[in-house]
């Protein structure tokens, strides 16, 4: 038995494919993942209400802590690495360790957030999460749980 949870007597068809891996290039270039023209962010890492080439809306977008945690992996993975590879070939005093590699992670860290918080906003969008598809995804103030009957 199958159930049918379309609205009215015919099922809506589905919406044409976004391609991923485009979408999130272009968000990785800070761009619209819709059409690759428009500013993806109005500072830093704010990212713009809608694309002003095209208009489509990106204040679904909930990156939240994903891009740091993304960066913050790729970063360790490049300094540590780094840094392993001086102390063993080098063995430079520790204050030299600390001017070189404190800034570099600072700098990488500051680097890498725009892009990959746009890459990922460009996956969000691809994948239509969090309203990108047309559909509000927001949870209900009660947290969409109703009360136990009491009898």
């Amino acid at each position: 038995m199958s159930v049918d949870y379309a609205h009215g007597s015919e099922a809506e068809a589905d919406p044409p494919a976004r391609p991923i891996w485009r979408s999130m290039r272009r968000g990785a270039v800070l761009r619209c993942p819709a059409c690759g023209e428009g500013r993806m962010f109005s500072a830093y890492l704010k990212v713009t209400p809608a694309c002003a080439s095209c208009g489509e809306e990106l204040h679904h977008q909930r990156a939240d802590d994903a891009p740091t945690y993304i960066v913050i992996t790729i970063v360790a993975h490049v300094v540590v690495g780094a840094l392993l590879w001086v102390e063993v070939a080098y063995q430079p005093p520790v204050w030299l360790h600390m001017a070189m590699w404190l800034p570099l992670t600072v700098i990488l860290s500051l680097a890498l957030l725009p892009p990959v918080k746009g890459a990922l906003v460009g996956l969000q969008w691809a994948l239509r999460m969090h309203g990108f598809g047309g559909e509000d995804d927001d949870m209900p103030p009660d947290g969409g749980l109703k009360p136990e009957q009491t009898q």
